[in-house]
């Protein structure tokens, strides 16, 4: 076949004619994307390492358990002793800033597609479009419509990896027992009631699960985004690639394992189990929660009895 469709130079003509007519739109995108980015930066790096590491590890004992919590502490101190933890106080502040503003977009419209068939058969292709799109292409408009740093690099790590929210908040709603919505409609919820006291409460395992996905897809964009001055752990990867060193790509490599690792673990545990059923450092609290359970469940049938 001797014929070429053109998707390459109307892509291009799209990138330039906002560059002429909507430069104003992006430079306010640039400064608020880029006021969150420099505020939870300065948030993390205004702790001392021994406090942010602290807080991490309880955390960890809090949600998960004394194990991962003793694996945490191990963990961050092979990153310090790597020289690696400003660089991974950098990647944790760009994930978090990308995860904040990828839930923000990306829960509401999962909703709205949850509620609107219509919404949903043109938000599917798009969200297709944004998962199959080569992370790498990302980095072409980004550059070419913020420059470069930081914040081409956070907005490229959005649009990759928000569509698992998107999907999977949609997918919680609509799963939703029918039953339960026609209890709540029976008891007189309006449709924002019925939203927030039956159907997120219900699809949270779901949700959990999307904001888990968009984390880990953020991390995955950090060595690339770095190749636009994204900076953090993706820098010490990039360099250990452009020099052949062997050694400087495993130890920026692994640091992003361990960081992920304790991402996941810890967005894991908010929607599995319920912290009573974890084996922790603070097994009062667990003993008081069963006791509580035990109690309320106890209660009627106590009841029943005196009345009988």
């Amino acid at each position: 076949m001797d014929f070429k469709l053109p998707f390459g130079d109307w892509a291009e003509a799209v990138v330039l004619f906002l560059l002429d007519h909507a430069q104003w739109l992006f430079d306010g995108i640039d400064v608020a994307i880029g006021a969150v980015a420099d505020g939870v930066q300065t948030a993390l790096t205004s702790l001392p390492g021994v406090v942010l590491a602290g807080l991490v590890v309880l955390i960890g004992l809090w949600r998960v358990g004394w194990r991962f919590g003793l694996f945490a502490a191990l963990s961050l101190l092979v990153v310090a002793g790597l020289g690696m933890w400003d660089q991974m106080v950098d990647t944790l502040a760009l994930v978090l800033t990308a995860t904040t503003v990828a839930l923000i977009l990306g829960i509401p419209v999962g909703i709205w597609s949850a509620r609107n068939d219509r919404i949903e058969a043109v938000v599917r292709p798009a969200l297709d479009l944004m998962q199959t799109m080569p992370a790498f292409v990302y980095l072409i408009p980004a550059a070419m419509l913020f420059g470069l740093g930081r914040v081409p690099g956070t907005i490229a790590t959005i649009i990759f990896s928000m569509p698992p929210v998107v999907r999977l908040t949609s997918l919680g709603i609509r799963q939703v027992p029918h039953e339960l919505v026609e209890a709540g409609l029976a008891f007189g919820c309006t449709p924002r009631q019925l939203l927030v006291r039956v159907q997120m409460p219900t699809a949270l395992p779901s949700i959990m699960a999307g904001i888990n996905q968009t984390i880990m897809l953020s991390l995955s964009m950090v060595v690339i985004a770095s190749m636009i001055g994204a900076g953090g752990l993706g820098n010490e990867v990039l360099r250990g690639i452009q020099r052949l060193d062997i050694g400087q790509g495993f130890e920026g490599g692994l640091a992003v394992v361990i960081l992920a690792v304790l991402l996941d673990r810890i967005t894991q545990s908010f929607g599995s189990r319920k912290p009573e059923d974890r084996k922790s450092l603070f097994p009062w609290s667990a003993l008081a929660a069963r006791r509580k359970a035990g109690t309320e469940k106890s209660g009627p049938a106590d009841g029943a009895i005196e009345a009988g």
